[in-house]
């Protein structure tokens, strides 16, 4: 029966971090859209990848040959994505924002003409002859690369800068990366890059967990997974101090990692004791910091004076401020009591106590708590 409770607990915990904290869906945000690195990895797929990708997807670009030049669509995709260093992956996510040409199974010879929608504004026609010369599937998913390129390499050719703000659409951007400004230099329209980044999340994310531990395959660095964001550990004691070991950490490319903005860094051990330069003193507790109401709750609570670490205003203005810790706040930090006389074991913080149904639960989930034995009152 034990065994039972055990793992439909662990089994339940389990299913609530997927479905509760999966990242598959993440939301649009407008200011960062794709990382740099995605953008011009231009050796994410060979040929024969590209052309199986167009098959899996029964796209009519499977067996469309340009008559133009007489070459294949997953030729002049693959072409393009190396001269001009571009990920072949945007080409497909391109095509498919602007005519539809990847899931399309019977386009007209407009869509395939104007594949990229290179050359097109608001106020051109397809008709002048000033664009004639982007006319063509081929022509269209080079200049596509190519124009995309330029604008990713040339800030200063154009309006869009990185670290500015601009109204698109009647809404704030903070361009926030060179990929995304070269997205809306492409596209100067919410609603269009909004429709890209759902078809790139859809067809090339990498899905990480809400919580995930993951480890640059680069330069070793480990970064936690939070609201979005990767939050670097800037130390191993930083890190030791949350998880019991490095088997939870995931490798993940730079690219990967790019995705995601960089949040604040996890740099002290948890449970530090901070204070502020006004004289206050918070326990950190994961990322919440929870103030010690006064000098006589520090000394009762038995916190050691030496441990206190001066931090500046600015090195913890990210974190949430927690309940504070008051002289009825037994065990602020969490321990394990073992019942001397009943021998039962409880997990014990701020005065409230919880029982510990099996050692295998205390194993999991306090690795780093040594039981306690205590006389019940």
């Amino acid at each position: 029966m034990l065994k039972k409770i055990i793992a439909i607990f662990l089994i339940t915990s389990h299913l609530l971090l997927i479905t509760g904290n999966c990242n598959a869906d993440a939301a649009f945000n407008p200011d960062f859209i794709i990382a740099d690195a995605e953008l011009i990895d231009y050796d994410t797929m060979h040929m024969d990848q590209i052309q199986d990708f167009l098959k899996s997807k029964n796209s009519y670009l499977a067996t469309y040959v340009d008559p133009n030049v007489r070459i294949t669509a997953s030729q002049a995709i693959y072409d393009a994505a190396n001269l001009h260093k571009i990920n072949p992956k945007y080409i497909l996510v391109l095509l498919q924002k602007e005519q539809s040409l990847i899931e399309d199974g019977s386009p007209v010879s407009d869509q395939l003409d104007w594949a990229t929608g290179y050359g097109i504004c608001d106020s051109c026609k397809k008709t002048d002859d000033k664009v004639q010369k982007y006319k063509g599937f081929t022509n269209q998913v080079d200049w596509g690369a190519g124009g995309t390129r330029f604008y990713f390499d040339n800030p200063n050719n154009f309006t869009f800068q990185v670290g500015q703000t601009y109204t698109i659409d009647d809404q704030k951007v903070n361009i926030s990366n060179n990929a995304t400004r070269a997205l809306y230099i492409y596209t100067p329209h919410i609603h269009g890059n909004e429709n890209f980044f759902n078809i790139w999340q859809k067809w090339f994310s990498a899905v990480y967990f809400e919580g995930s531990l993951l480890q640059d395959t680069k330069d070793g660095g480990i970064y936690l997974i939070r609201d979005g964001t990767k939050h670097p550990f800037l130390s191993k004691s930083a890190y030791l101090s949350r998880y019991p070991s490095f088997e939870r950490v995931i490798p993940a490319n730079p690219a990967d990692l790019d995705k995601y903005p960089t949040g604040a860094a996890i740099q002290y051990s948890n449970y530090s004791l901070l204070q502020v330069p006004t004289g206050g003193i918070y326990l950190l507790d994961d990322d919440t910091l929870r103030p010690i109401v006064s000098k006589e709750t520090f000394r009762l609570l038995g916190f050691n004076p030496e441990e206190i670490i001066s931090v500046k205003t600015n090195d913890i203005f990210f974190y949430k401020i927690g309940q504070p810790i008051s002289e009825s706040s037994a065990y602020p930090t969490g321990a394990l009591l073992q019942d001397k006389t009943s021998g039962g074991v409880y997990y014990v913080q701020d005065g409230a106590k919880y029982p510990i149904i099996a050692r295998e639960l205390m194993k999991l989930y306090y690795p780093n708590k040594k039981i306690t034995p205590i006389t019940p009152a």
